[in-house]
């Protein structure tokens, strides 16, 4: 019996011209059975802080009169063994070249998504990957990342990878974690520091995963993976 787990995808900035230089793709994952569970908990904080059960968790909406909400969103994630992060950071888009490889950005886009994913997926478990909708090809590049993951775990059978799919993140709180993460991630590497209640929420992050944020964790770190991408150069 393979063990089932959902994972939520985001990305930032990951437009090939666009204004920001760093470009960062993240996924929170869980245990599928226990998803029911995190939805409650992350209702029952909106709650406390009088928001209704509705309001999406932003990291454009973090503030300082927001930011202990935000903090005890963060608190909850590292509480949680059933929760973990994994980012992938491509520190400078305008470095690449993508005519060296002979690709275009979209071949790019999905070979870091493959890169962000590979590490959390097993072939012994299942898993149904869930992605915030951005835009209108969406649907296009969802099938091509299923056709792509499938592929290289030889699934063909539809085991491991059983749904790849297009949600509103406005719908589905755990996926809301995802872009406070990796908005977190994509802020510091930006080299951002406007907002002293974004500031508060990357040094939460910072103190609970005992990580810099600014460089690759270890491969197999399960809590808060992160991986910074490097081009190679061609001589």
């Amino acid at each position: 019996m393979r063990v089932e787990y959902n994972i939520y995808c985001d990305e930032s900035c990951h437009l090939s011209h666009d204004d920001s230089k760093a470009m960062v793709l993240g996924a929170v994952w869980c245990p599928l059975d226990k998803r029911k569970e995190i939805f409650t908990r992350i209702r029952e904080i909106k709650a406390k802080y009088n928001f209704k059960p509705g309001f999406e968790i932003k990291w454009n909406k973090v503030s300082k009169g927001r930011v202990d909400f935000y903090l005890d969103i963060i608190n909850y994630f590292f509480d949680d063994d059933d929760l973990h992060f994994r980012a992938l950071i491509v520190p400078d888009k305008k470095a690449l070249d993508h005519s060296v490889f002979n690709q275009y950005h979209d071949t790019f886009y999905y070979k870091m998504y493959f890169d962000m994913l590979k590490v959390i997926l097993s072939p012994h478990c299942a898993y149904n990957i869930y992605i915030d909708i951005k835009d209108t090809r969406g649907n296009n590049k969802v099938l091509k990342l299923k056709e792509v993951l499938r592929n290289n775990h030889y699934d063909f059978q539809k085991q491991i990878i059983k749904n790849v799919q297009q949600v509103h993140s406005s719908e589905v709180e755990i996926l809301q974690i995802t872009d406070l993460l990796i908005g977190a991630i994509g802020y510091l590497h930006r080299g951002l520091n406007e907002n002293s209640g974004k500031l508060k929420i990357i040094e939460r992050v910072r103190q609970c995963s005992g990580y810099s944020l600014k460089q690759s964790t270890l491969y197999k770190e399960e809590k808060v993976n992160i991986f910074i991408w490097k081009h190679r150069i061609i001589t």
